[in-house]
């Protein structure tokens, strides 16, 4: 009769360690994609912003903790010195919130501009929704045409940790599962 084969302890701790405290897949935020173009005499973005929530942050939305996120958006000449104004600074502001009695997600720009947002039924359908912008007017091409080229728009998407419940704010400054950022991208002005 076989005993039954015994791992020493070293190998038991290791085995536990890969099962439990190994870091699970990172969570981020990427800027996939941002296109510019000519509407009328204004230029405008369109952008893809993939929202790669933790799984604390997802939890923490599921159990009806609405999440703001802040995209920042800047048009600058390729040449200029971080000092130098920017030609364009926006910042945007939406929220993502689940309503438990319609059990619907809502998606929202802050501040609210007399609209409620819109509604989707999964949460996957209301990030995807999330991370589309689409025409957001710049800058008038008169002033574009005035500045100095090339340009170079920069564009960063995070969750603000100021925008979560009192209570949770310690915790996402703390913990890295909350400190979502794209960080900083470059994209050349396509005129």
């Amino acid at each position: 009769m076989r005993s039954p084969r015994r791992y020493p302890v070293p190998h038991m701790l290791l085995i536990l360690w890969a099962l439990t405290i190994a870091p699970r897949v990172a969570a981020e935020f990427i800027v996939t994609a941002v296109q510019t173009r000519t509407e009328g005499k204004m230029l405008v973005m369109d952008a893809d912003i993939d929202y790669g929530f933790s799984e604390e942050a997802l939890e923490a939305l599921d159990n009806g903790v609405p999440l703001i996120l802040e995209v920042h958006i800047q048009l600058r000449c390729v040449d200029d010195w971080v000092w130098e104004q920017s030609l364009v600074d926006q910042r945007l502001r939406y929220a993502i919130r689940y309503k438990p009695l319609s059990e619907r997600y809502l998606v929202s720009r802050l501040p609210t501009d007399g609209s409620t947002g819109s509604d989707y039924v999964t949460r996957d359908a209301a990030i995807a929704a999330l991370g589309k912008i689409e025409g957001l007017p710049l800058v008038p091409e008169e002033r574009l045409r005035k500045a100095d080229g090339p340009f170079r728009l920069w564009v960063k998407a995070f969750l603000d940790p100021e925008g979560l419940p009192l209570p949770l704010r310690p915790i996402a400054y703390l913990f890295p599962a909350w400190k979502l950022s794209s960080g900083w991208t470059r994209w050349p002005l396509q005129p």
